[in-house]
């Protein structure tokens, strides 16, 4: 008989080729294993889960159940990544970190130039950075994953596992005594999957103090006792080497062939956490940066106005920036600048500066034109100005005529996406305009506050040069030329140094 025949007539015998009956006798293997097994947490005859699994439960869970309270939420504490961080730092790279710290930082500017300590920060972070070397990242993000295995095992739920064996159980009272009786092992099949997943992701060779070093730090407490730990460890590692667990699961399944999963976290804690350093000390020195411009800004407005609360424009205003909001766009962006502009223009312009340069250029004698001819250009300049500041407000009237465009876009954006980008390049026109109008002003301001400086200069110097009648200005004038002179200046080199704050797309507007 050939050998090929043969050996198909045998494995009908046998059962070779067929998976039903190569799985019945995997099975059976388990079940001889599981007989012979030091573990005697199952007993396949019956299918029970026998009372050594619920004690082997219960001695775990006397260790860990402290731990449970204390480390709830801490699989998503940024606390505890940046004290595992920490604690692998040494005292110069702590001493760096210190430093980029915002309250540090805040302290620093009160000393340092804004531009140095900028400077400084980029420096000490570059510094900072470089610590991190492979070796540190690795240790640190490997502490981390281990402690957020240690706090998934920790959380198994261990109590509902073992309240199956014993209904009066109560969780975390260790005063009661329990009786575990054999049950039915299928009622377990599953907390033995789930357990298997947070025990398999368990590193027992590592060295566990960096981790309860970290979580010390973190509650404050021992979560764990270190000696319950250890013991704790030798019987897993003992557990997971035998196979007991998987035994049982794959029995009762009826599955031979079943594996736990091994879930290990890999987590990186590191890069995020020096971006995120990166990007808090930038946003510390521009926050200071701001803070110091609108103090300047409100010393500033102060110095012209007597107050930095400033309102005199009736429809380019913040209020009417929550409209556009709603919409998510930026609205008018030059509302301060403009509100301060047309207060100095109301206030000051066409009373006390109008008066002065009335006095100047029609009661004076001027030794030449061209003298005269400048200090009346940059004051119709800014007349100009004016003007235009006040029809410029008025067109944005629910009535004017840029005003209305925006109110029938703002009517249709919700229906008409094209009526969106219709909106945005109104508004950056009108934005455009407004800053036109900052710009402009500073400049011709300048052009009058330094005639008047020549002017000053000039009713202080002997003989005189510019003007020939100041003693029939003196007696024209109500109040001493001198001080009425020295008062506009300041006001007007006050508020270019104030609109300075403003003035964009322009060269570093001068000083007067």
């Amino acid at each position: 008989m050939p050998v090929a025949i043969l050996e198909r007539v045998l494995s009908l015998f046998s059962g070779a080729g067929d998976p039903e009956a190569e799985k019945r006798k995997l099975l059976k293997q388990i079940v001889k294993e599981l007989a012979k097994h030091k573990y005697k947490f199952y007993r396949p005859r019956g299918e029970d889960a026998l009372p050594p699994l619920a004690k082997f439960f219960y001695d775990l869970y006397r260790v860990v159940a402290p731990a449970q309270v204390f480390l709830q939420n801490a699989e998503n504490s940024a606390q505890l990544k940046s004290i595992v961080i920490d604690s692998f730092l040494d005292k110069n790279l702590l001493e760096l970190q210190d430093r980029l710290s915002d309250d540090t930082i805040r302290e620093r500017a009160k000393t340092t130039p804004t531009k140095e300590l900028s400077q400084q920060l980029k420096d000490e972070l570059v510094n900072y950075f470089s610590g991190f070397d492979g070796d540190r990242v690795r240790a640190i993000d490997s502490c981390y994953n281990s402690i957020l295995a240690f706090t998934r095992f920790v959380n198994f739920d261990y109590f509902f596992l073992l309240k199956k064996y014993d209904s009066n159980l109560s969780e975390r009272n260790f005063t009661y005594i329990p009786k575990f009786e054999s049950i039915r092992a299928e009622y377990v099949g599953e907390d033995l999957k789930d357990f298997l997943e947070v025990l398999l992701a368990l590193d027992f060779e590592q060295d566990w103090k960096p981790v309860f070093n970290a979580l010390r730090a973190y509650k404050g407490v021992e979560v764990v006792a270190a000696d319950q730990w250890s013991k704790s460890v030798s019987v897993l590692r003992d557990v997971r080497r035998s196979l007991i667990l998987e035994l049982i699961v794959r029995h009762i399944d009826k599955n031979p062939n079943w594996k736990a999963p091994v879930n290990r976290s890999e987590e990186r804690i590191v890069d995020p956490y020096l971006q995120k350093l990166k990007t808090q000390t930038e946003v510390a020195v521009q926050r200071i940066l701001q803070e110091k411009r609108n103090s300047k800004i409100e010393e500033l407005a102060v110095a012209v106005f007597g107050t930095s609360s400033v309102s005199r424009l009736k429809n380019y205003t913040d209020k009417a920036n929550i409209t556009f909001s709603r919409k998510m766009l930026g609205g008018y962006t030059n509302v301060q600048g403009l509100n301060y502009l047309k207060a100095f223009l109301l206030d000051f312009f066409k009373k006390d500066i109008r008066e002065l340069v009335d006095l100047f250029l029609i009661r004076g004698q001027w030794s030449t034109n061209m003298l005269s001819q400048q200090l009346s250009e940059g004051f119709h300049e800014l007349m100009e100005i004016s003007e235009k500041l006040i029809a410029f407000d008025e067109s944005l009237a629910d009535d004017g005529d840029l005003g209305g465009r925006l109110r029938t876009s703002l009517a249709k954006a919700d229906r008409d996406k094209d009526q969106l980008k219709h909106l945005r390049i109104l508004l950056k026109g009108v934005n455009d305009d407004a800053q036109r109008l900052v710009n402009g002003s500073a400049q011709a301001l300048i052009a009058v506050g330094k005639n008047l400086k020549s002017l000053l200069e000039d009713y202080q110097r002997i003989p005189h040069e510019l003007l020939i009648n100041w003693k029939e200005l003196e007696l024209a004038s109500e109040h001493s030329i001198d001080e009425r002179v020295t008062d506009v200046y300041k006001k007007i080199y006050y508020f270019v140094q104030l609109m300075q704050f403003f003035a964009k797309n322009a060269e570093e507007t001068p000083k007067p």
